[in-house]
Parts: C-alpha cells; structure tokens; sequence
C-alpha cells in the first residue's frame, strides 16, 4: 500500500511498523498537521540498551520528517512495574535511584534528537506530574468504569503470567491503566495523538485510545514495532557478555562498534534499514553482498549506527583499534581497559584476570574458558588454570587479555 505521508512511507520502508491503528486516518492527520507522538521509557536504569533502539530511531525518524517526539520517562510508572514480557515483578526502586536512572536515560536521547521550544523540537516529560499525586478514590470513580476486567484478562502481557501460573501481583495489574491515562493526558497537556511502542505493547496502547475516545470524545491512534531477533532467533542487544548498553559509561563505543560488525550475515540488510540513515537503495545494494563483502557492509552498519550513538569521532577510533586487534595482531588502544597498581598485578592468576575484565562471572566460568581453550594472555593460548602473569606479560604497561576471537580487553598498570 502506498501512504501520502513521508512519516508513514519512511516506517514501512524502513520495516518499523507491526500494527497500527488506522494507517490510513494516520497517513492522512500527518500530511495535514505536525503529529505529536510519545514513546514511554521506564526508569529501571542509568542507561538504555540496544533493545530500545528501534524505539529510539522511531523518534527519530519522526522528527526528521517534521513531527514532534515526546519522550515520556516513567517516573510514575516505574514505581509500578510494567509486567510485559517479564515472568516476576520487577524490583521496586527508590526515587532517588528512579531519579538517578532518569538522567541518564536523558543522555542517550541528547545524541538522537534535537529539544527545544519549537514545533517539531522535542521534549521530554515525566509521567510522575500527573500520576503521583492522583487521588485513589476520585480516579477509580472517573476512569475506573471504562477499563472491563474481561478485557484486561486478555491482555498478552496478563494472559502470560496467568497461564504459566505465575503470580502477578495487584500493583502489576494496574500498570495497563496508568499508561492509558498517561496518553490521554498527553493528548490533553500537549496534542499528542500518536503512540508508539514495541508489539508486546499494543494492548496498552490500545486501551490508551479507548480511553481516550470515551472520555475526551477524541481519535488517536496507535503505531508497535515488531519484535526484533537475529537471524538465530536470539533476542536483540543480549550478548553472551550483557546488554549492549547506549551510554559510553556503561559499554565502550569501541564495544559498541564491535557488537554491530559482529552481525550476522542474514541481518545486515534489515539491520542497515532500522538503525542507520542511509538511502534504502544504498542498504539494498550493501544487503546483497556475499562471501568477503558482507565484511565491508557490516564495517558500513558499525561505523554508521555508533557515529549516531557515540559520534563520528568514536565511530572511527573504534574502527582503528579494530583494525590494529584483529588485522594487524596488535593491541588497539580503544579496547575496553581496567587500571590495577602494580602491586595488585604482581601475581594476578589468570582465571582473576578473565573475571576482572568481565569475559567471566565467576572462577568457575573463567576455568571452563580456559579449559575450553578459549583463553588467551598477549594473543597466546593460556591452558593452566594456574597461570599467573610475570612482569614480562605487561610490555609497556599493560597486557591483553581475550575469550576466544572476538573479546580483547587491556589490564593496565597505572
């Protein structure tokens, strides 16, 4: 189907769209006026992960075609708990921590979208205006008889806990409600009349412009992505080593860099389209590659998402230490690094040094590493598990450590 908008045309080009409401009455509202449109992001940590950003790129895209994105943190929200896609309740935090987390998250949107006063500027809100001082009584009376029991029963995120036989506390169930109320306030404070989300969130949203249509008498409209996976079925910005965090403080840009050319060969094409700017018939020649030139088009995709993430600058160091670590068998000075005194490094076994720089959770783990033979000190293959590193490992101060062929990092004597 062809769409009058270039909102609308760039989502499914680009392969954004899962579901949306009413494409066509959408289509239509975003060639007549600037679309406000939110995406709400939980406050559970200082930083977002690669698992948001598709989310991220969404709203991206939205202000570079002329709308305006609202980044709505959930202050309010985040003392709930959003029970989608999650087996148990997730940790309640403090406001203080909630508060902490949100900045960071705020640090992340400043390298993807322009704020301001202007029409297509955006802003960044905080739902705990509006839902922490909500009188319990007076909003179960205003809003309580639009939400049926029946109907949230048979939400995804509900139907799963019940099924699997999981407990989902009172609190938890709550969660659809506030987030409802939270679009219809966003309509009210600031026209909003788009919301955006990944698929596991139609059902929340969809409730949203329920609501908002019996109380306000007012057409909103509702957009998901779809779940993304690789090619081997592994969930999104989940790594053998952790989240694939967006804050440099949290995971190197060099990391960074590393996790998008490590793609597999079946995801460059899609990857290429939902997370870099490039021309789509650019991503679809880089998509056609094969054998030794998919290499070039996955060094493309690492060098473009990370200079969004992190800047040009970054992006280009990364792909120098890349280079020099694997190309030309030396010691990037980009690689992640942890600083020891010497005398902390006089003595240092090894299966301690795999558990510093984070290539094991624990002695046990870094012991099947190294029997595993996937241990190496200064690119030479360790298979005691009671080498201890001498002064010489530490040539200029430092010494390289690896699992297998694609983790480096660096212990440095300061």
């Amino acid at each position: 189907m062809s769409y009058d908008s270039e909102l609308i045309r760039t989502y499914t080009e680009r392969g954004y769209v899962h579901q949306i409401t009413s494409d066509l009455g959408l289509d239509q509202r975003a060639t007549e006026q600037v679309i406000p449109a939110y995406i709400g992001f939980d406050c559970t940590a200082d930083s977002l992960h690669v698992g948001s950003l598709v989310q991220i790129m969404m709203l991206r895209v939205l202000q570079r075609t002329g709308h305006k994105p609202i980044v709505l943190m959930g202050g309010g929200t985040t003392k709930v708990g959003d029970p989608s896609g999650k087996d148990a309740a997730r940790p309640l935090l403090s406001d203080q921590d909630i508060e902490n987390n949100k900045q960071g998250i705020r640090q992340v949107f400043e390298k993807y979208l322009t704020f301001g006063d202007g029409p297509t500027d955006a802003i960044m809100v905080d739902n705990a205006e509006w839902l922490d001082n909500l009188a319990y009584i007076r909003f179960l009376r205003d809003f309580g008889p639009h939400f049926s029991i029946n109907r949230m029963l048979g939400m995804e995120s509900v139907k799963l806990r019940l099924d699997r036989e999981q407990p989902l506390s009172f609190l938890e169930f709550n969660y659809a409600i506030l987030q409802a109320y939270d679009f219809m306030e966003l309509r009210r404070r600031y026209g909003c009349v788009l919301q955006m989300g990944g698929s596991d969130q139609w059902g929340n949203i969809v409730t949203g412009i329920d609501l908002t249509r019996r109380v306000d008498s007012q057409e909103v409209f509702g957009l998901t992505s779809p779940l993304i996976t690789t090619a081997s079925g592994a969930k999104m910005g989940k790594t053998a080593d952790g989240a694939i965090w967006l804050n440099a403080d949290r995971l190197s840009p060099f990391q960074f860099w590393q996790f998008w050319r490590n793609t597999e060969d079946a995801d460059v094409e899609r990857f290429l389209s939902l997370f870099t700017e490039l021309p789509m018939d650019e991503v679809r020649r880089l998509g056609t590659l094969e054998g030794a030139e998919i290499n070039e088009a996955k060094i493309i995709l690492a060098n473009e998402a990370t200079t969004l993430c992190h800047g040009a600058d970054a992006a280009g160091d990364a792909m120098q230490t890349a280079q020099q670590t694997f190309a030309d068998g030396g010691v990037g000075d980009g690689l992640p690094q942890i600083s020891l005194s010497a005398e902390d490094a006089d003595g240092l076994g090894m299966i301690a040094a795999l558990v510093k720089v984070g290539f094991a959770n624990s002695n046990g783990e870094a012991r099947r590493l190294i029997r595993g033979g996937g241990a190496r000190l200064n690119d030479v293959a360790i298979n005691d598990e009671d080498h201890v590193m001498q002064d010489a490992d530490f040539g200029d101060g430092r010494a390289k450590i690896s699992a297998g062929k694609k983790r480096h990092a660096l212990i440095v004597i300061s």
